[in-house]
């Protein structure tokens, strides 16, 4: 029988329908309901009749109230990318006191923690990220309103760290043995200008080889995603000599040249996403200028751009470009004195995309075990951590940290525990399932 959902989550789902927003992460696509073929619904469900699978199940419901008091303590520790090492010297502590093998801090501040398996030929890795998308002066105190907790990154992604830690335990406790080593990881840097350098870094010559990577992230556990969505990202600044509004009226000006960019730019990119793969553009911040009285020196903007294919992302990167270019010529035809503008482009992201088979091994196993639990398995597109493997061809899902959640990267986010404890449970069966359950 379903639980009750609280009176404050009710009235949270009716206005999420009336406005048209969604309760999935904006980075995670919804995804298309996906066929579980047989044989790993069958390897599932042995694998979760396993007496320590069972007693580890037991073990996940029993830790329900410290996960909560767990997630409400990461919560409240900022964790801005850049700026995780606070957050991650607790989560470094409670992943040793879970009972890792090993546990250490590497040099662009991922945290791991290597539980060993039997053989050790293979690696798996269960991340989830550090990092949220908030300022480190943003009020991160948890509110709670009935039974749903209020607070920034408390869904995106602290609960995917928890949902970890979880994982870890219940293998201790249970006396669950794998065939490969299995690493337990916190990354930086997956969001916003993070530009996935944990999980780049994790995937780079200066680490081990990882043969299979599982994500957490936030969302249903009725997902699974096997796509990266990919991104650029460009940080783009027109300069020029400034002066005064009067008596240097006649100087090519950097924030009118950067609205006409803006405008090409939109116009030209309008049309070409309207047709063709799905590819989106967005403007997300500009900023220069002194004073109203003032020509500025300096005006940028900040672009993301993004696509279903690469090759989407190399046009729109052009037309960008253009614009620009267009926009700088145009400007210093105009301008009555002094030199010319000038320009510069910063890359400040790049997120590559890819996709893997819906009859993958791994996708399947995470699939399997979603449907386990009574949930349609979807699988999808999504902007996370899991891009890096992907796009290099490794077995790489991300699946959801379970309960229900909202606001992702507002400062009224909110997670709901509906019956949280089913995603860790169906995360531990992805996990043993792909590393291999060892004989006692």
């Amino acid at each position: 029988m379903l639980n009750r959902l609280p009176t404050c989550f009710t009235g949270l789902l009716i206005a999420s329908l009336l406005t048209g927003s969604t309760l999935q992460a904006q980075d995670l696509e919804p995804g298309k309901l996906a066929n579980v073929q047989t044989q790993y619904s069958k390897e599932i469900d042995q694998l979760s009749k396993n007496k320590q699978v069972q007693k580890a199940f037991q073990f996940i419901v029993a830790q329900n109230k410290r996960n909560r008091d767990e997630l409400i303590m990461l919560t409240e520790i900022p964790a801005p990318p850049f700026q995780e090492e606070k957050r991650g010297i607790r989560f470094a502590a409670m992943l040793k006191e879970a009972g890792a093998d090993s546990v250490w801090t590497d040099k662009v501040g991922n945290v791991l923690a290597l539980r060993k398996g039997k053989q050790s030929k293979r690696c798996v890795a269960l991340d989830g990220h550090l990092d949220t998308v908030f300022p480190a002066e943003t009020d991160v105190t948890v509110k709670t309103k009935g039974d749903t907790l209020y607070a920034p990154g408390i869904g995106d992604d602290t609960r995917g760290l928890v949902a970890v830690v979880a994982v870890l335990r219940a293998l201790e406790e249970a006396g669950i043995e794998t065939q490969a080593d299995v690493l337990f990881i916190g990354s930086v840097g997956e969001e916003g200008l993070g530009d996935l350098r944990g999980v780049k870094h994790l995937f780079s010559n200066e680490s081990r080889r990882i043969d299979s990577w599982i994500s957490i992230e936030a969302g249903d556990m009725g997902r699974a995603s096997n796509m990266g969505l990919g991104s650029n990202r460009y940080r783009i600044t027109f300069k020029g000599p400034g002066g005064h509004s009067w008596g240097a009226f006649g100087l090519a000006n950097p924030q009118h040249a950067l609205g006409s960019a803006i405008h090409y730019f939109s116009k030209a990119a309008d049309k070409f996403t309207r047709t063709g793969a799905r590819t989106s553009f967005n403007v997300g911040r500009i900023g220069g200028g002194t004073s109203v009285n003032s020509i500025p020196f300096s005006s940028w903007m900040e672009v993301d751009m993004r696509s279903e294919i690469p090759e989407n992302l190399v046009l729109i990167d052009s037309l960008l470009k253009s614009s620009v270019q267009k926009a700088l010529e145009e400007h210093n035809q105009m301008r009555r004195s002094g030199p010319a503008l000038t320009v510069d482009y910063v890359r400040i992201g790049e997120r590559p995309s890819g996709e893997l088979p819906e009859t993958l091994p791994l996708v399947q196993r995470s699939m399997a075990a979603i449907a386990y639990f009574g949930k349609s398995p979807k699988i999808g597109r999504g902007s996370t951590n899991g891009n890096i493997p992907i796009s290099k061809g490794i077995p790489a899902v991300t699946i959801g940290q379970g309960g229900t959640t909202g606001g992702n990267h507002a400062l009224n986010e909110w997670w709901y525990d509906n019956d949280a404890y089913k995603a860790i449970q169906a995360a531990l069966l992805t996990l043993v399932a792909e590393a291999g359950l060892a004989k006692p």
